[in-house]
C-alpha cells in the first residue's frame, strides 16, 4: 500500500566553521524540499540536536572540537538514531573515508566543493527516499533500484535531447526552481511516456504537488511540454502535461 511521499527533508549541520556553516546552509536550501533546521559546532551538540530536532539528514564535518565526526557518527549508530549522514570534510585519507562509509554515511563530500556536488547528493537522497516512502518493496529488483538511487534507470530512460539540451540550456531559472529537480521532472515524464499530471509527477520525483506544478508550468512556458485537458466520464477533468518530443511541435 502506498504511503504519502515526504515533501520536506529536515537537515542538521554539524560544522565548527561559521562561514562553512552558512555556505552549506545556502547551498542546501537552494534545493526545493530541503530545510536546515539546526546548527551545531561540535559533535556533542550535534547529538543533542539530533535527539531534539529529529532531522532526516545530517551534514557532518570530521575535524571538530569536543567530539570529532568519526566518533559522532559511531555514536549516532550505537544510539540507533533514525537519521542519515552526509560527511562534508577536508579529510582525504582513505582510513577516514573507509571508517565513515563503514558506519553508514550516505555520501562523502571533500572540501572544497562546488554547489553542484551538494545539489547532486540531495537529489540522490530525495530519489532514494521517494522509493522508500512511495510503496512497500515487493521484489529484490525494486530494492536494488532504490539502493542504487535509481541512477542507472534514469540514465537509460532519459534521452540526451531532453536531459541535456532542454534542461541544461536554461541557466536562469525562476526563484525557487533548480536545474537538478527540473531534470528529474523531465526524466520522470520520459520514463512514463511523456504524459503525466502534476500529482503523478510529484509522486515520481518525490516532491510536493504544488512544487511539481511550478516546474511543469515553467516547462509549458518554455514550450517543452503542453497542457492537455482530459475529460473523463465522471468527476472533474484532469490536466496532463505532455512532453514534446520535438521542440518544433509547439510552433
Amino acid at each position: 500500500m502506498s504511503k504519502p511521499i515526504k515533501s520536506l527533508f529536515r537537515v542538521l549541520l554539524v560544522e565548527d566553521d561559521p562561514m562553512v556553516q552558512e555556505v552549506n546552509r545556502q547551498f542546501i536550501e537552494q534545493v526545493d524540499g530541503f530545510q536546515v533546521v539546526g546548527l551545531a559546532s561540535n559533535g556533542l551538540r550535534g547529538l543533542e540536536l539530533i535527539e531534539e530536532l529529529k532531522p532526516d539528514l545530517v551534514f557532518l564535518d570530521v575535524f571538530m572540537p569536543s567530539l570529532g565526526g568519526i566518533t559522532t557518527l559511531q555514536r549516532i549508530r550505537s544510539m540507533v538514531l533514525p537519521v542519515d549522514v552526509v560527511v562534508v570534510t577536508a579529510a582525504k585519507d582513505t582510513e577516514t573515508i573507509r571508517e565513515m562509509m563503514r558506519n553508514g554515511a550516505f555520501d562523502y563530500i571533500m572540501k572544497p566543493f562546488k554547489v553542484e556536488r551538494i545539489h547532486h547528493t540531495l537529489e540522490r537522497y530525495r530519489v532514494q527516499q521517494a522509493g522508500l516512502w512511495a510503496k512497500e518493496v515487493g521484489t529484490q529488483e525494486e530494492l536494488d533500484l532504490i539502493m542504487q538511487n535509481r541512477e542507472a534507470a534514469k540514465e537509460e530512460v532519459v534521452p540526451a535531447p531532453v536531459y541535456e539540451e532542454w534542461a541544461m540550456s536554461y541557466d536562469e531559472l525562476p526563484k525557487g526552481l533548480n536545474a537538478a529537480t527540473l531534470k528529474q521532472v523531465l526524466a520522470v515524464m520520459e520514463q512514463h511516456g511523456g504524459k503525466l499530471s502534476a500529482e503523478e509527477t510529484a509522486e515520481g520525483v518525490g516532491i510536493a504537488r504544488v512544487t511539481a506544478r511550478r516546474y511543469l508550468d515553467y516547462l509549458e512556458k518554455k514550450g517543452i511540454v503542453r497542457l492537455v485537458v482530459h475529460y473523463g466520464g465522471v468527476g472533474r477533468p484532469v490536466n496532463r502535461y505532455e512532453l514534446l518530443r520535438d521542440q518544433n511541435d509547439h510552433k
